[in-house]
């Protein structure tokens, strides 16, 4: 199959790498200096040369502030048979997009990002692939999800947003809170270092990738939930009530417990 991917940031470059040796891979971005470390497959520096590759799937792994001006940049240049794909973890604009685009599109969400996961071992990571796509371009993803060990899940764009807003917000703003309440400390106990990892790598994301995340529809409700909590924790304390602390914690390992361990 002939692949072509747009962008050779770290998830670009790691969809290079899982393709490039079972089928023909090109890579495409617009700073060619991003492609030198990129190896075993073609890398185009014009437009010009993937419509002379005429890739029969397209992956647009460009950071998600640009994905949609990608796609509408390259779109003259591909065979109208092209499947074009999507792994952006905010859909916001891409629904739309697709109706009107005149391919065959599939998208999908590897939920593991370069940040934190381990990206040579991820069978406790998840990936969403969109029900509404093309289905060749759903069994393609879904059989490269399945050789990885992803736990896959099959939602609609609304469901996907749905769950975004769920999975990524909450420690999102949680983390936010800690940082923006942080002092720096000359003698950080474990959990605060921890902490304070997990708050680097959260705000090293792209910035317009934290907007997009906190201003999907579904956010505000997730964000009130933990205002909710924040609020009876504080009644608690301010009480000094043992018993409703007591009841609190039973409360929070409970939810912990129903958790699956990563």
């Amino acid at each position: 199959m002939r692949i072509l991917i747009l962008g050779a940031g770290k998830m670009g470059n790691f969809f290079t790498d899982l393709l490039s040796f079972e089928h023909e891979v090109a890579v495409y971005d617009q700073e060619p200096q991003r492609m030198r470390f990129t190896y075993n497959c073609a890398r185009f520096s014009s437009l010009e040369e993937v419509k002379q590759f005429e890739p029969q799937l397209l992956i647009n792994a460009v950071t998600m502030k640009y994905t949609i001006e990608a796609f509408r940049a390259v779109m003259p240049f591909l065979p109208q048979q092209c499947i074009v794909s999507d792994i952006a973890s905010v859909k916001t604009g891409l629904r739309e997009f697709y109706e009107g685009c005149n391919h065959p599109f599939v998208s999908s969400h590897p939920m593991f990002g370069p940040t934190f996961a381990n990206l040579n071992q991820l069978s406790n990571e998840n990936a969403i692939i969109i029900a509404e796509g093309d289905y060749m371009g759903r069994i393609f993803f879904r059989d490269l999800y399945n050789k990885l060990g992803l736990n896959i899940h099959e939602y609609t764009f609304e469901e996907h947003d749905r769950t975004v807003a769920y999975s990524l917000s909450i420690p999102f703003v949680s983390t936010f809170v800690f940082a923006a309440v942080m002092k720096p400390q000359d003698a950080p106990g474990t959990t605060f270092k921890r902490h304070l990892n997990i708050a680097r790598g959260v705000l090293g994301e792209d910035d317009f990738l934290l907007r997009e995340i906190l201003f999907n529809p579904y956010t505000a409700e997730q964000v009130g939930h933990i205002r909710d909590e924040l609020n009876a924790l504080l009644d608690i304390i301010n009480d000094k009530d043992a018993e409703a602390m007591k009841q609190y914690l039973t409360k929070i390992r409970t939810n912990i417990h129903g958790q699956k361990t990563p």
